[in-house]
């Protein structure tokens, strides 16, 4: 990739739009109550310059560390901005994490400051603030006894300046989100925003007049680079979401061109058209010429997606027969790959040239290989510069040339395509003393759209056998003997199938349907929805003995 214009810097980027575009809208903020606040791109940095101001006047050593902890709102995207005009380096905080987790962040990154906003359980992340830690509450927050926002930059001037840094200049420390042990802090320069948004850029073809709605977290580094880093770099309008239950009224009133997702909610909106219209009634009608056009169009437009032209998936695979049927809707969804690490961006599928099942080709910003062992080493400008005080683990997983060990297994096709099949640490040995890669498994038995989540066990067993969670409220919606066997049927119907493609020494035991939900809140899951396998076994490790023992297909868990 070519070496980065320093215009094209993140913080240059926003003083072009600054001046460009000055009263066109920048971000679209729900307030509550059907109330929407537009910013235009000078309010938005009038805003960030006063906080700028206010943060530069504490006068601490350029460099440190200012946390985010808040849902996405616009002032999420403000406090970045200001965190980086006022030579400081921004450290965000998951909206949903435990306290402890957020005191080990807080502590461990030295923040000077925390701008704590919009989220859903204040009450029980307020224990993990360091005791005297400095935090400025910003609008929607339920905290009370710190400084406010709008009071800060009522009475703070803007400041003059418009300070730059070079793309190594370290901007954000990105803690990972992972499933097991204390997160470790990614180091990401500004050249990394731009990297990413550039190489983003390229395929999606963004530009001003696209717009994006940001609902996945922006501490996560994917919507980091997807809505941030591009946004800043074309300057585009950015819609953010108020809450679950108005999140269809959300789509609807940014009614984005560009949009991403991760497979679970992607999964999630189909049941929610099923109930309009069964499965088997809405093939048929799509499959109608003319008709067939006009269903497809309803049914976007009812989701909220009717405008979109690029939509992507990432974080975890997306069950191929889910993949299919959002194509026949008229949606290509194209998957990518990549990690906190990576800034996100490491293979992206291109439209037209996807391949079910496949991540994509190596992004502009990003070299990918396999080692010996099937390994994915990935290298590039956008890698981070290491882990924040960590150098023991950043020589673990990074070679002496500059590969990042990913600890994901691939393969590629003959036309450089990248499967991602497994991750080494997940594989698991049963008693015949056969490997099991879970995650194909997963992928396979996730096509059966009534159930939400699913993970594949069974180290020391003579076979591999899955956990299911259902969508919420489900599990009482069956407790009707007839509801239940209908859809013990089915699953045990599905499980056949599934097996069928299947090696013998992969084939399922039986599947265990279990009444809780694996949310951020309750510990299953990491804030991105992925599993955390070493949790879910914990918790029910002691009961894997008893449904092998009951002989059936389907087990149905009564904790």
């Amino acid at each position: 990739m070519a070496k980065l214009d320093a215009k094209d810097l993140p913080l240059q980027r926003v003083y072009r739009w600054e001046k460009e575009r000055a009263n066109e809208i920048y971000l679209t903020q729900p307030m509550g109550g059907g109330v929407v606040r537009d910013l235009t791109w000078a309010q938005a940095m009038d805003e960030a310059r006063r906080m700028a101001t206010y943060l530069q006047a504490q006068g601490w050593e350029p460099g440190s560390r200012v946390a985010i902890m808040s849902k996405n709102t616009a002032w999420w995207i403000m406090s970045d901005l200001a965190i980086w005009m006022a030579g400081y380096v921004s450290v965000p905080i998951y909206p949903n994490l435990v306290a402890e987790t957020v005191r080990q962040i807080m502590e461990h990154s030295e923040a000077k400051l925390c701008f704590v906003g919009k989220l859903d359980d204040w009450k029980s992340m307020e224990p993990g603030i360091p005791k005297g830690l400095p935090c400025i509450s910003t609008p929607l927050c339920d905290a009370k006894g710190f400084k406010q926002w709008d009071d800060i930059v009522k009475t703070t001037q803007p400041m003059k300046e418009s300070p730059t840094y070079g793309p190594d200049h370290l901007a954000t420390i990105i803690y990972t989100s992972g499933t097991t042990g204390m997160p470790k802090g990614a180091m990401h320069g500004f050249g990394a925003f731009t990297y990413a948004a550039q190489s983003l850029q390229t395929v999606t073809q963004s530009g001003t007049a696209d717009r994006m709605l940001s609902y996945l977290p922006l501490a996560h580094v994917a919507e980091r680079a997807i809505v941030e880093a591009q946004s800043l770099y074309i300057g585009c309008h950015v819609f953010f979401a108020e809450s679950l239950d108005t999140f269809l009224a959300d789509l609807q009133r940014a009614r984005p061109t560009i949009f991403f997702s991760v497979p679970r909610l992607w999964v999630k909106f189909q049941p929610g058209v099923f109930k309009k219209m069964p499965a088997k009634k809405l093939d048929r009608l799509m499959s109608i010429p003319i008709l067939g056009g006009i269903v497809k169009k309803k049914i976007l437009k009812q989701l909220g997606l009717d405008s979109v032209r690029f939509a992507g998936t990432g974080a975890a695979p997306l069950p191929p027969e889910v993949m299919s049927w959002y194509r026949k809707l008229g949606l290509e969804l194209l998957e990518g790959y990549g990690m906190t690490e990576q800034f996100a961006v490491c293979t992206t599928s291109l439209p037209g040239k996807s391949r079910v099942g496949y991540v994509g080709n190596a992004a502009d910003c990003c070299e990918v290989k396999l080692s010996d062992t099937g390994e994915v080493l990935t290298r590039g400008p956008a890698h981070m510069q290491g882990y924040f005080k960590e150098p023991e683990k950043t020589r673990e997983t990074m070679t002496d040339d500059g590969w990042l060990k990913t600890g994901d297994l691939g393969e590629m096709d003959d036309q450089k395509r990248l499967k991602i099949v497994g991750r080494a640490k997940e594989q698991f040995k049963t008693s015949k003393g056969k490997y099991v890669s879970p995650a194909p498994i997963e992928s396979k038995l996730g096509a059966f759209t009534r159930i939400e989540a699913c993970m594949v066990s069974g180290v020391a067993f003579p076979q591999p056998f899955a956990l299911a969670m259902l969508p919420a409220g489900q599990w009482d919606a069956l407790k009707e003997a007839e509801a239940r066997k209908e859809f013990t049927d089915e699953l045990d119907a599905h499980m056949k199938t599934v097996n069928e493609q299947l090696d013998p020494h992969e084939r399922l035991d039986f599947i265990a349907v279990v009444p809780e939900q694996w949310t951020p809140e309750s510990g299953f899951v990491t804030p991105t929805l992925k599993i955390k396998r070493n949790v879910v076994e914990k918790h029910y490790g002691n009961y894997f003995e008893v449904w092998a023992k009951a002989r059936k297909t389907v087990v149905w868990h009564q904790a």
